[in-house]
């Protein structure tokens, strides 16, 4: 791996269409590129023991979480024959229905952004201190749990 300062990749608060947007429309220049593939994580509106998600708020330790998503990064150009990746990751509330994560890939080649995708949210779930705490809709909270 290379010696490359990890990139801050928290947002605040919810990533928003057109943030998504606007990244999509920055790479029709890059005529390297074949595929692209998009992960969208959003916040489900789940419901435990009778009481519904209205919002999650997403704490990290930032420093750790943005070396881990650097290591993430590095080990799938490695791995994976990528022209570019962005991964984005909100802090602080987002609504069910909102966007929390964003990772967007992109190859020469389409089968390379589909293993790639996979490759990178699996160890993102796995490996980055990202924590949320699912607040109900009558603002109760708890502690999420990844599954």
């Amino acid at each position: 791996m290379n010696d490359k300062k990890p990139k801050n990749v928290f947002k605040s608060g919810p990533i928003s269409f057109e943030f998504i947007g606007d990244s999509i429309y920055k790479h029709q220049t890059k005529t390297s590129i074949g595929a692209h593939n998009i992960f969208l994580g959003q916040v489900r509106a789940d419901n435990i023991d009778g009481k519904t998600v209205s919002a999650i708020e997403y704490t990290a330790y930032e420093d750790m979480a943005n070396q881990k998503f650097h290591e993430i990064r590095e080990s799938a150009f490695e791995k994976f024959n990528l022209t570019c990746m962005h991964i984005y990751h909100s802090l602080g509330t987002v609504k069910a229905g909102e966007i929390c994560l964003f990772v967007f890939v992109s190859s020469p080649r389409r089968k390379v952004v589909f293993e790639a995708l996979e490759y990178i949210v699996e160890a993102i779930k796995a490996n980055v201190p990202v924590f949320g705490k699912e607040i109900f809709e009558d603002n109760s909270h708890q502690w999420k749990v990844n599954s």
